[in-house]
């Protein structure tokens, strides 16, 4: 028999599954500003919270929907995530800049499943199915498969070291937010992560796009705060209200088979066969945990 909570479980799956696509995507719009924008990393990273934060404070439809989420958190969450928020962003868009937008992904999602997963079941007794343990093990094949591709970075040392940073702030955000941390993604939060982001910014060389392709730029900056910032991550903390931490971290590698194509599509990083062997693997994984799921 199908019950009530079965319903919010299934849409909590499809919530964070959208979100981790969309923030495949950004990693490759991110690309594209570090290169023809004239921003570096930090710079890109305050771009998506100015513009997240913006669009929450001025638009009467979002901020209605925040208040109805709970964006009206308390003070030290609305802190706590911003600065989490801002050191797992801009680790990662440093990531993709110097060891290339698939392996600086991959490496960054690539700790979730183990790190959040542990987490999960030691930090907060959540129970480590055994659909959700093969889930894993797949997960990690497809991922040790799609990890030995090459770097195309210009510092794919640095980059790497970065991923880890911005995979390790990913998984304690998570571990926040499913244990009661009122993580949201809320106008509070990501001004938090501006104001932490801008002085840094400064000293990285200015927050001002170059004047190369400026409707390009403003509208790949647009894009980058409202769809894989604004929009997903509040999927991705409502899904977590109802989705135990291991499978969502298990959904979160959806981003990098994103990443990965469309870093081989888009940017001309080298195609191997293991790209759809790995993305393979990981989108059985995905299968695994959400079949039977209503």
């Amino acid at each position: 028999m199908t019950t009530h909570a079965a319903v919010p479980v299934r849409h909590g799956l499809l919530s964070i599954s959208a979100a981790a696509v969309a923030w495949g995507t950004g990693g490759a719009v991110a690309v594209l500003l570090l290169r023809t924008g004239g921003l570096g990393p930090v710079a890109v990273c305050a771009w998506r919270f100015a513009v997240a934060a913006g669009c929450l404070a001025l638009l009467p439809v979002l901020r209605r929907t925040a208040r109805g989420r709970g964006a009206g958190a308390p003070r030290r969450a609305a802190v706590l995530t911003g600065l989490g928020l801002a050191v797992s962003q801009c680790a990662y868009f440093g990531s993709v800049q110097y060891a290339g937008l698939g392996p600086g992904t991959l490496v960054t999602i690539g700790a979730g499943p183990v790190l959040t997963g542990l987490g999960a079941h030691l930090l907060l007794g959540e129970r480590l199915t055994g659909r959700a343990a093969a889930a894993i093990v797949l997960a990690l094949g497809g991922l040790a498969l799609l990890v030995a591709a090459p770097a195309a970075g210009p510092r794919p040392e640095l980059g790497l070291a970065l991923a880890v940073l911005a995979g390790a702030g990913q998984s304690g955000l998570t571990l926040w937010a499913r244990g009661g941390g009122s993580a949201r993604a809320s106008t509070g939060a990501f001004a938090t992560g501006l104001l932490c982001l801008l002085p840094l910014a400064l000293a990285e060389g200015g927050v001002l796009p170059g004047a190369g392709e400026p409707l390009l730029t403003a509208g790949a900056l647009l894009f980058l705060g409202t769809v894989p910032t604004l929009f997903a991550y509040r999927w991705y903390f409502a899904g977590l209200t109802v989705v135990p931490g291991a499978t969502a971290a298990v959904l979160v590698l959806l981003e990098p088979a994103t990443a990965a194509v469309l870093g081989v599509a888009c940017f001309g990083e080298p195609l191997t066969p293991a790209l759809p062997a790995g993305s393979a693997l990981l989108l059985t994984a995905v299968a695994v945990l959400t079949r039977g799921t209503r």
